[in-house]
């Protein structure tokens, strides 16, 4: 793989930074999960990463375009350093305030990224529109050997040897006759 040398006056490592608007629609946010996945896949976070991550973008700017005021842009900023990923995403809204966060969009946000924040920026004075965004960290991720995962069972087996699968009696009512 070849790795293009970071400017003069960007040491390695810094954070790097993209910014997108798009308008906020469904067609225009496919945009910004691939904008995410990329960038996430090219600062070599693991493969799990990097769909958590775009399935995050993609359900925080899905929440955010259904509050958009007509006619404004979607706004999303990655910040991308050696350890996380983080994406802001803003909409001008002259609605709510604040997300709920007893959703179930909110639930798989909160799954899939290490932290989720609402921000809200009041607006200048009564009825000019607010900016509200979602800030979604998504931390690198260590891969983790398959045995510091498993629990010792104690049965004193070594790797390699299969492992004795008891089948489990079935049960069920069976049905009489036709």
């Amino acid at each position: 793989m070849i790795r293009p040398q970071p400017p003069e006056d960007r040491a390695p490592g810094a954070p790097r930074d993209v910014e997108v608007r798009v308008l906020p629609v469904p067609e225009a946010l496919v945009t910004v999960r691939t904008v995410a996945g990329d960038l996430a896949a090219r600062a070599e976070f693991p493969l799990d990463s990097v769909d958590d991550l775009r399935l995050a973008v993609d359900e925080a700017c899905t929440c955010l375009a259904a509050l958009a005021r007509p006619g404004t842009k979607l706004t999303v900023t990655f910040a991308v350093d050696d350890e996380r990923i983080t994406m802001t995403a803003s909409v001008l809204t002259t609605g709510p305030t604040a997300l709920p966060t007893d959703t179930f969009a909110w639930r798989v946000l909160s799954v899939l990224a290490d932290d989720v924040r609402v921000l809200a920026e009041a607006p200048s004075s009564a009825g000019e529109p607010h900016r509200l965004a979602l800030r979604v960290i998504v931390e690198r991720t260590t891969e983790v050997p398959l045995e510091d995962v498993l629990p010792d069972t104690g049965t004193g087996e070594t790797a390699g040897e299969p492992a004795a699968v008891a089948l489990l009696a079935d049960h069920r009512p069976r049905s009489v006759g036709p």
